[in-house]
C-alpha cells in the first residue's frame, strides 16, 4: 500500500513539474495547418487572398489523455481595401481573438490583436507585401488545482495547508504585443503560386513574469514561412509548406504537402477533396484532410506524436485541429492576382 502512495505521490509531483516546466518555457500559440492561420504568423498576410471578406475560426486540443488538457481558439478577420485609382495596390485590414488554456493550473492566455498590411505589385505577377500589428494580451494562472510538497502530512494532501509558495490564489500579467512582418508572392496563374514570408512577433518583448521577482521578458519570436500551388493537371494541385519558428528555446519546423482534388469545377458547385502529410521536428506525423465547397473550408488533423514523454505513456496521441474558413468575393482583380493559396 506505501509503494502504491509513494508511487502516486512521484507520479503526482513529476505531473506537477512538468505542468510547471509548460508553463514557464512553454512558446506562443502554434497550429499545425499553420497556413490556415495567417494571423498567428506573420502580419503581412492580412488581405492576401482572393476575395473581399475573409472569416477564419482554428480550434486544437492536446495532451487531454494525460490528462493535463491544452486547449486552442482563434478567430480572425480580415478585409482587403483598394486605394482610389490604383490596380496595383491595396491595404489588409483585420483583428484576431486568441484564447489558450493549459493543464492542471490553467494557465490562460487572452489576446486581441489589429492587424495590417500592405500590398503593392511589383510586376503583373509579383507582389510585396508589408504588415504590423498591435495589441492586447493577459496571461494568468490558477493554483487551487495544484498540489504541493508542503502539502503532505504523511498519509494525505492537506489542501488547507499552504503551498509556501510565492503565489495567490490567482495571478495574472496583461502586456501589449506588436510584430512586424514582409512577404512576397509570385502568381504565375490562378492555382500555381508561391508565398515567402518572414516575421518578427512580440517586437517590444514586454514583461511577462507572475512575481514581483527580476523582469522577465517575453521574447520575440521570429518566423520564416513558405507556401507554394502547384497545377499539376486539371483535376489536381499540390501545396507545398514549410515553416520555421525560432522563440527563446523553442526552435522548431513545421513541413509538408497537401494533395488538392477538383471533384467538381462547375460555378456554384465547386467541389475539392484536399489530402496531405504532415511532419513536425518536434517528431510529430501529421495526417490532413479537407473539404472546400465554393467559398467554404473546413480542414482537420491530427497529430501522432513520438516523443520520450509519449513512448513513457505507451501512446501516440498528440493533438486534432479543426480549421474553418468562409471568403466572400466581391472585389475587382488585383492587377498582380492574389488568388487563395488553399
Amino acid at each position: 500500500m506505501n509503494i502504491g502512495i509513494h508511487t502516486l505521490i512521484r507520479g503526482l509531483v513529476l505531473s506537477t513539474l512538468m505542468v510547471l516546466s509548460i508553463c514557464a518555457y512553454s512558446q506562443d500559440i502554434h497550429y499545425s495547418q499553420f497556413y490556415n492561420s495567417p494571423a498567428m504568423i506573420n502580419p503581412s498576410l492580412t488581405g492576401l487572398f482572393d476575395g473581399d471578406h475573409r472569416f477564419i475560426i482554428n480550434h486544437r486540443d492536446q495532451w487531454r489523455f494525460v490528462p493535463v488538457p491544452w486547449t486552442t481558439f482563434t478567430g480572425a478577420y480580415d478585409k482587403a481595401f483598394y486605394r482610389s485609382g490604383s490596380d496595383r495596390s491595396r491595404f489588409g485590414l483585420g483583428g484576431s481573438i486568441n484564447y489558450d488554456r493549459q493543464g492542471d493550473s490553467k494557465l490562460t492566455l487572452f489576446s486581441l490583436q489589429v492587424n495590417g498590411g500592405y500590398h503593392f505589385a511589383i510586376s503583373n505577377k509579383s507582389t510585396l507585401s508589408l504588415g504590423a500589428n498591435v495589441g492586447f494580451a493577459n496571461r494568468g494562472f490558477n493554483t487551487r488545482a495544484l498540489r504541493w510538497d508542503k502539502q503532505w502530512n504523511g498519509e494525505t494532501f492537506d489542501l488547507n495547508a499552504p503551498s509556501q509558495e510565492q503565489f495567490q490564489n490567482n495571478e495574472s500579467v496583461s502586456f501589449l504585443e506588436s510584430g512586424v512582418g514582409v512577404n512576397y508572392r509570385y502568381q504565375k496563374s490562378a492555382r500555381t503560386s508561391l508565398d515567402i514570408g518572414a516575421a518578427a512577433l512580440h517586437l517590444i518583448e514586454p514583461k511577462a513574469n507572475f512575481i514581483n521577482a527580476e523582469a522577465t521578458k517575453l521574447p520575440r519570436r521570429y518566423t520564416l514561412n513558405a507556401v507554394a500551388n502547384i497545377k499539376l493537371i486539371e483535376e489536381l494541385d499540390l501545396q507545398l509548406h514549410v515553416l520555421h519558428q525560432i522563440q527563446g528555446k523553442y526552435n522548431e519546423t513545421v513541413f509538408g504537402g497537401v494533395g488538392k482534388i477538383y471533384l467538381n469545377q462547375n460555378k456554384g458547385k465547386q467541389l475539392q477533396l484536399h489530402l496531405g502529410l504532415g511532419y513536425r521536428t518536434s517528431k510529430s506525423l501529421i495526417p490532413i484532410i479537407a473539404f472546400q465547397v465554393n467559398n467554404w473550408y473546413l480542414s482537420g488533423n491530427l497529430d501522432i506524436d513520438s516523443t520520450p514523454y509519449n513512448d513513457a505513456l505507451n501512446s501516440t496521441r498528440g493533438a486534432y485541429e479543426l480549421h474553418l474558413r468562409y471568403i466572400i468575393k466581391n472585389v475587382r482583380p488585383f492587377r498582380a492576382r492574389n488568388c487563395d493559396q488553399l
